[in-house]
């Protein structure tokens, strides 16, 4: 027996990859699977993007890269930064990485001690979570409520600071809800969070592109705020990139230095192929991108497809999210009905019984910090959705 690290057996299986495992090993025994667990748009990278990767190889891009990046990349990031959000960086200040996760990675391990607390509005993404326990941080948890669109209030920050507190990550459009922090909300949110010295933010921004509201609000832009927050975004889920794993940071300056020392140590440069193809879809502009306006026009219609199906469907409590392409549904009412060969306990138990039931595959909300809910992506085709949401009813019409 190999004694791995204590650090490795104490981090979870990430809940989400988890569930596109068993879908594989379902459909490996001839199972017709509808997975609806996986958070990557199912469109193809726009041509122009491709085109820019093929001639990048041309042109003998092949060499190692600038850990944070190419200058012309860090430059276009500015641009995007300033044309955006109006927010104003340097490229002294961009850090390029292996997706938005590797930059939130990087700004955790840059910002935690051991016992420094982290707060998670619940629900988080499932990685937030991990990333903490790995910088031997303590999250604390502040739970959001389907009646308040699963959005925390500057009054439940107020009452979770302590002196220990140092970081709080949240993300806006939200994986796993959907949810949208208003301007308004998030000044709110911000004149507490100025309030604490050595108090930090990782805004997750990846899902900015993909909003419903039509307006994108980051929590840098107050300035009384703007030297405590690192704005995390990439090219994955507006840019149908998810493969090619680039993601960036805007960060205060030593932040960025110190994220560039740790990813110069840990992984190096980007990939150099994926940065060209990023400096391409980073310079179009999305009020005149004709494939994001189309991807945005066919999620807005799977939302609502997703939710006026769920409602149809006894023991689903469903908002309407503003954003990403995920629902949230409460399940609570679904606690303790039974099957053939058991119960429903929890989401877990919800979950698997879809998924072994109906075969199709959604993710627990207990993967998100709120067991009472169940995440379910329409990120694929209307004809899926709905052949997903009939079996869903079936199987839920058959729990006694």
């Amino acid at each position: 027996m190999i004694r791995l690290s204590d650090r490795v057996n104490g981090l979870a299986e990430s809940e989400t990859l988890a569930m596109s495992r068993m879908c594989r090993e379902l459909a490996a025994k001839g199972h017709h699977v509808i997975n609806l667990s996986i958070g990557e748009p199912d469109f193809y990278t726009p041509d122009y993007i491709k085109q820019a990767a093929k001639d990048a190889i041309d042109l003998n891009y092949t060499f190692y890269s600038p850990v944070p990046g190419y200058k012309d990349l860090r430059d276009a990031i500015c641009l995007k930064f300033k044309r955006d959000n109006h927010l104003d960086y340097t490229p002294e200040q961009i850090v390029v990485s292996a997706g938005a996760k590797h930059s939130i990675a990087n700004a955790v391990l840059c910002l935690v001690n051991p016992g420094d607390e982290v707060l998670l509005p619940t629900p988080y993404w499932v990685s937030y979570r991990e990333l903490v326990k790995l910088a031997e941080g303590v999250p604390v948890y502040i739970p959001a409520l389907i009646e308040n669109d699963f959005k925390v209030t500057a009054r439940q920050i107020e009452n979770a600071l302590t002196e220990r507190t140092r970081l709080i990550i949240f993300s806006s459009p939200c994986n796993p809800t959907g949810s949208v922090y208003t301007k308004t909300e998030l000044r709110e949110l911000a004149g507490v969070l100025a309030s604490k010295e050595e108090l930090y933010i990782i805004s997750d921004e990846i899902y900015e592109l993909i909003n419903f509201t039509g307006t994108h609000e980051s929590i840098a832009q107050f300035d009384f705020i703007k030297d405590k927050v690192v704005t995390v975004n990439g090219v994955s889920k507006g840019f149908a990139m998810t493969g090619w794993r680039l993601g960036y940071m805007g960060a205060p300056r030593q932040i960025a230095a110190a994220c560039d020392k740790l990813q110069g140590q840990m992984t190096s440069g980007t990939s150099s192929i994926a940065q060209r193809a990023a400096l391409s879809a980073l310079l179009s502009d999305p009020k005149e991108n004709d494939d994001l306006r189309t991807m945005i026009q066919a999620f807005r219609e799977r939302r609502d497809l997703v939710i006026n199906e769920l409602n149809k469907i006894h023991g689903f409590r469903t908002n309407i999210p503003e954003g990403a392409f995920y629902v949230f549904p409460n399940i609570r009412q679904l606690i303790g009905k039974r099957y053939d060969k058991g119960q429903i306990k929890c989401s877990d138990d919800l979950c698997n019984y879809l998924l072994n039931k109906a075969f199709v595959a959604t993710v627990p909300g207990t993967a998100f910090g709120d067991p009472d809910c169940v995440r379910i992506s329409y990120a694929t085709s209307s004809e899926r959705i709905l052949e997903a949401m009939a079996r869903i009813r079936q199987a839920i019409e058959e729990l006694s």
